[in-house]
């Protein structure tokens, strides 16, 4: 009978110790860790539009509310007025209003 105490002390020490080794933390190497910084994203850096040179594909795809139906109108007032001497004319383009301008204002360019 003693034995079979023996033996069971003996099992539940070796499980306890096997459990503890599993359990127990990585242990660190001096290594510093650097810091996780989440939720910031990286500012694109974005080339400017430039009216007076981009098709109406790009003015669609690079301007925020602007379909095609608009981008067709930018370039048609452009081919009809001559190039745009100012960001703020693009106002005078049918279909583009002070919102859309400014919502685009630092992506446009006149050169």
């Amino acid at each position: 009978m003693r034995t079979g105490y023996f033996y069971s002390l003996i099992f539940a020490l070796l499980t306890s110790a096997s459990i503890a080794a599993i359990a127990a933390p990585e242990p660190t190497q001096g290594v510093p860790k650097a810091p996780l910084v989440m939720g910031q994203a990286a500012p694109a850096q974005t080339a400017k539009v430039d009216l007076n040179g981009a098709d109406a594909a790009t003015l669609q795809k690079e301007l925020a509310g602007v379909g095609e139906a608009k981008a067709q109108a930018i370039v048609a007032y452009r081919d009809t007025n001559g190039p745009f001497s100012s960001v703020d004319e693009l106002l005078e383009v049918k279909g583009i209003g002070k919102a859309i301008l400014d919502r685009n204002r630092d992506k446009l360019e006149v050169n």
